[in-house]
């Protein structure tokens, strides 16, 4: 038997919106069909159930970081990445019992907030427990770091026990950042990833100090290693800004450039003549907690590539809420609903590979689906959601 529900607006995603459209469910939870107006004429009207707001696909946070939930309210804002940096290491340590706590409040909240599939990065098993009783669907990024290369071999292995540690559960290992990862280490993540057919996610351009430090190895992050007590006597700029000098080392897996705040004109050309299968990551708002600016999202819309969104972690986000995101590029953007909506939705369903089955309201497909509040035109009211269960 069929469960008939309606809306002020359906938003497929596929397709144009739907004004009063019908989504046809059956006993599974299983999109049967989306109907227009006109095609659900037949459908007794009592047998609808119709809701007031806009009905979306379920949201998928392609970057979190799950294990850092214990952290919300004790990093400073607006501080800068680099001393971001050192106060998470300072910080992130503490008792297991409390992080699985957080890391389970945290699942809740994103589960709450309509989302449905996360991206989500680990440095430790602790966060297997929660993944696996979790009713989102989960994919680890497994973070290697290490910008000696001397060690980048051990590292490796390290991961490659961490990722067999997670099994069955999805995993990818790859790279942290381009300013804690070695030429060496970049090389044996690539060749794994090929092996493994793995798709990848790195921190990219988040704060203009990392261009300097690999243009002419000057700026904060000098100050970084210092406090790390790295020698990096070995290591020589390459008068290239970070995307220009480590996107070489990775050319051939799906990969995912999360933050990219400071990628520029000449960056995005240089990504797209130089890998095909790019996916640009925005967390707006823990670019305003971090560094307090957004990337050039204009810039990032008007070369065509695919972009997605992710959250961040609790310690640099007050809410793990993709609506909140969308919320936030719209308010100070300007940027059209339903390019922000296919960001949220179907792209990122896409680069995990799940999108048979979220991402879109199609036939076929059990991706979740939020009721949420907009203005006429389209403008996204506040940042509730409201989960409609299917089955």
């Amino acid at each position: 038997m069929l469960r008939y529900i309606s809306a002020d607006w359906l938003f497929p995603v596929c397709t144009a919106p739907i004004k009063n459209g019908v989504i046809a469910i059956n006993q599974n939870g299983v999109i049967e069909n989306v109907l227009t107006q006109n095609e659900a004429i037949g459908i007794e009207p009592g047998n609808i159930k119709k809701y007031r707001g806009a009905l979306v696909p379920g949201f998928i946070n392609t970057h979190c970081h799950l294990e850092l939930s214990h952290l919300q309210g004790l990093v400073a804002e607006k501080t800068g990445l680099v001393t971001f940096v050192q106060n998470i290491i300072k910080n992130r340590q503490g008792d297991d019992q409390k992080i699985l706590e957080a890391m389970q409040k945290a699942d809740h909240q994103m589960l709450e907030n309509g989302i449905v599939a996360v991206g989500d990065v680990s440095n430790q098993i602790i966060s297997k427990s929660i993944k696996e009783k979790s009713l989102i669907n989960y994919h680890t990024f497994i973070e290697t770091m290490s910008f000696n290369p001397e060690r980048a071999s051990s590292v490796m292995g390290q991961a490659k026990d961490l990722k067999q540690q997670f099994y069955p559960l999805r995993a990818s290992v790859v790279p942290h950042a381009p300013y804690s990862v070695s030429e060496a280490l970049f090389s044996l993540i690539n060749e794994y990833a090929i092996q493994e057919n793995a798709f990848l996610s790195i921190h990219n351009q988040e704060t203009e100090q990392e261009n300097l430090f690999f243009q002419n190895k000057t700026g904060d992050f000098l100050n970084l290693y210092k406090f790390l007590g790295l020698d990096i006597s070995f290591f020589k700029s390459t008068g290239k800004t970070s995307l220009q000098s480590w996107l070489p080392y990775m050319k051939k897996q799906k990969m995912l450039l999360v933050h990219n705040t400071v990628s520029d004109q000449a960056d995005i050309d240089f990504a797209v003549r130089n890998h095909n299968d790019l996916y640009w990551c925005l967390c707006p708002r823990a670019n305003l907690y971090i560094e307090n600016t957004l990337p050039d999202v204009d810039l990032l819309m008007g070369e065509n590539v695919k972009i997605t969104l992710g959250t961040d972690s609790l310690a640099s986000n007050n809410q793990l809420n993709i609506l909140a995101e969308m919320r936030t590029l719209q308010e100070n953007k300007q940027i059209n609903f339903e390019a922000l909506l296919q960001w949220a939705t179907l792209n990122g369903a896409e680069f995990l590979g799940i999108d048979d089955y979220f991402g879109t309201l199609a036939k076929g497909k059990k991706p979740g689906l939020n009721l949420i509040q907009l203005s006429d035109d389209f403008k996204i009211k506040r940042d509730v959601v409201e989960k409609i269960i299917l089955n």
